[in-house]
Order: structure tokens, then sequence, then C-alpha cells
């Protein structure tokens, strides 16, 4: 199993950053990727941004080049750089991992592991 904790969410303006944080612990040497995705109020939740043990990554269109997802290995941590935030971001971004990830990026896509979730809101 592997246990996925977030944080650094809450709340900015329009046009603000923030970054997320997701501190990864359990059996991640079976990991073969990790994510992060987001559920807006009345919406499904959706795969945001993933990142490959091998330095892959890809993103939705919606945070393409807004957002960057990274990971420093020697602490088994997770991040996600949101810049340029806009009132449509405001969800409940949760930390995800997967271990058979294949690289081809889907929002649908079922990672196997997510943490409890973080809420960012951006106010106009």
């Amino acid at each position: 199993q592997v246990q996925l904790v977030e944080s650094g969410g809450g709340l900015v303006q329009a046009g603000g950053s923030l970054r997320l944080s997701c501190a990864a612990s359990g059996s991640i040497g079976g990991i073969n990727a990790m994510g992060w995705a987001r559920q807006a109020p009345g919406k499904q939740r959706v795969l945001i941004a993933t990142l490959t043990n091998g330095g892959i990554s890809n993103y939705a269109g919606s945070v393409k080049g807004r957002f960057t997802i990274s990971r420093d290995y020697a602490k088994n941590t997770v991040y996600l750089q949101m810049n340029s935030l806009k009132p449509e971001d405001t969800a409940v971004y949760y930390c995800t991992a997967d271990r058979y990830y294949s690289g081809s990026f889907s929002p649908s896509y079922g990672m196997d592991y997510w943490g409890e979730g973080t809420q960012v809101t951006v106010s106009s």
C-alpha cells in the first residue's frame, strides 16, 4: 500500500500562485508514476498532471503552460506548482500514484492510489 498526504492548498486571488506538496510513504518502490487530479464542485474528478519515473510529464489542456509537476525522490514528495490561477481552477486537488501507468495521458485514467485531497479556492 501507498499513503499520500497533500498539503499547500488555500485561498488565492486570480492571477496568483500556489504550490501543492504530496508526501508519499509505504510501498513506493512499486510506483512508476505520480500525478495530480482535481474535482471541481458538481464535476467529476479528472487527472490534470502526471510524471513518470522516467521524468516524462503530461498535462491536461486546461492547465498546460500554467501548472508544473515535479518530484523530489530523496524526500518522496511530488509537487504541483500552479501559476496564473483562475477562478475555474477552484477544486479539491488530489495527489495520486500508479503502479502500471503507461505514460499515455487521459484525464479519466484511474490511478491506483489517492490522497485525501486539499482545497484550492481562487477568488476573482
